[in-house]
Order: C-alpha cells, then structure tokens, then sequence
C-alpha cells in the first residue's frame, strides 16, 4: 500500500496532507526517513512526528467516522491546532477527524467530517457533481435578473462558474444550489451584481439534509445517507 494511503486510512490526514508531511520530513518508516511514493507492507513501523498511527476507527460496522455538524458562524474550518475556533477543537470527536471541503468562517450550516482521508479528494472533486443548497440573505431586494445572471454563471477571480440553480425565497433571500465548491463562491458572486450577503446557510450536500439539526450540534450519519455518498460499502 502507498504510505500516503496507510496514513489517511489511519484517519490522522488526508493523501494530500499525508504528502505534505512526508515531504517535510515528518514521517519515518523503520527509522528513516520517508520519501514521498513509498509503499509499505503490514509489518512496517510508521511514525509521524515520532508518533504511531492511530488505530482505525470501528463503530457500527465502520472503520471510519462520519459525522455531519450544523456549524455555527465563526468556526473555522480548518486542522490547524493554533487556529482559534477550529472546527476539530469545536467538535471535540474522540477520534481524529478533519472537514470535508470548507463552509467560510462567516457562514453557517451543514459540513461533513471524517476520519476517511482517503475519501476526500474524491468527494470534492467537482465532476461527481454533489449538489451543495444554500438559502442566503442579501442586502438588496432579489429581482430576477439577478437571480437569472446567478444561474447562468458569473466570472469571479478570473474563471467563469458552472450554471447554476436559483430561486426567490424573500425580499431579500434566495436560494442556490450549486455543483461547485470555490472559496466564498457565493459571496463573490452576488457581489458581481453590486449584492453583500448577509447570511449564509448550506442546508444540503447530495442527499444529506441538515433538517432539524440544532445549531452547534452534531450527528453520526445514517448508513442510507453513506451509501449515497459512498456507494462502495469497502470504503466505509
């Protein structure tokens, strides 16, 4: 199995993270030093900052976690133990887990947590198409141009992004569901029509709801929402 592989399943990072501190010379393999593209075999001691790799998760049948958090505003997603108000210290899991995309520290709602890293690459590709629903607050009443120019797409940092669906929800709400998941997507891109968001709340990923969800709390999710997101019962 490659090394990178080995430390996600451990449910410590990502293959991505796992790269990075392979590269920083953080993990060893027998006592030396490991290089990044390693595989290794069931009787290899891995360490990463000294350190054994936790054991994998099992409850219910699983080998990893999955939880899905109303996150209030303020919590910042990120793994970063020096970051106040990380969403890993906010959560407090007993196991190691890490977000799967990101949900900006000024917005609220539905975020998936794992200790899977080996799923979420994957998840976040843009190309396996996961609906993302949001109901948002603006500043300016919502006409239709507004929402049909949302829809079409609109050119934000240089790219143009994917079409979209939106609806009127009030005078000064609406709400999209998008296919894309670019930082402060939504906010950048009603900003091109001169509207600031007030309030922003994802309500869905894929077939997960966050429901009746109290703010602030957490839920493990159920095996019908897993099988949605992840069809492969291997990788659960």
């Amino acid at each position: 199995m490659r090394l990178n592989k080995q430390i996600s399943e451990s449910g410590l990072c990502s293959r991505r993270e796992a790269d990075e501190w392979i590269a920083a010379g953080r993990v060893t393999v027998n006592g030396l030093r490991a290089e990044i593209g390693a595989t290794v075999g069931e009787g290899d001691q891995i360490l990463v900052d000294g350190q054994p790799l936790p054991k994998r998760a099992r409850k219910a049948g699983r080998r990893h976690v999955y939880i899905a958090l109303n996150k209030p505003v303020g919590v910042v997603c990120t793994t970063e133990a020096e970051t106040s108000g990380n969403i890993i210290e906010y959560v407090g899991h007993e196991q190691r887990i890490f977000p799967i995309g990101r949900l900006d520290k000024d917005s609220e709602g539905l975020i998936l947590l794992t200790s899977n890293g080996d799923i979420v690459n994957r998840l976040l590709r843009s190309e396996n198409n996961h609906e993302k629903e949001y109901l948002v607050g603006v500043n300016k009443p919502v006409i239709p141009d507004f929402l049909s120019g949302m829809a079409k797409g609109v050119r934000i940092r240089g790219q143009l992004t994917k079409p979209c669906r939106t609806s009127r929800l009030a005078k000064f709400g609406f709400r999209i569901i998008l296919t894309q998941g670019l930082n402060r997507q939504i906010r950048l891109m009603a900003a091109a029509f001169g509207y600031r968001v007030t309030q922003l709340r994802r309500v869905r990923i894929g077939a997960i709801k966050l429901g009746n969800l109290k703010l602030g709390s957490w839920r493990n999710l159920t095996d019908a929402e897993l099988a949605g997101l992840l069809p492969d019962r291997t990788d659960w």
